[in-house]
């Protein structure tokens, strides 16, 4: 499941939010998304977790939770693959 993650800290680090999600099983990617012209995050970004009911229980858990001192918010992202349109992003 793709699961969409706003309200980031700008400090935090793919790593950090691999850990947090890895807690309630397995993450295959994470990508916070930055800006294309100041590499620097725009807050938000996308975790993948190939179990539904692993997925399920990090969103429950992590919705609203504080992490780096901002209130995250967790969801399945809305569509289910990204546009082609990315596919030149490294």
């Amino acid at each position: 499941m793709n699961i969409f993650v706003s309200n980031i800290s700008f400090k935090v680090r793919e790593q950090a939010l691999s850990e947090l999600f890895s807690q309630y099983g397995e993450v295959s990617s994470v990508r916070i998304i930055k800006d294309k012209e100041t590499r620097r995050s725009k807050g938000y970004g996308f975790v993948e977790m190939p179990n539904d009911n692993e997925a399920n229980a990090a969103i429950n858990a992590l919705n609203g939770s504080n992490h780096y001192e901002r209130n995250i918010v967790v969801a399945e992202a809305k569509g289910r693959k990204e546009p082609s349109g990315n596919a030149s992003e490294a």
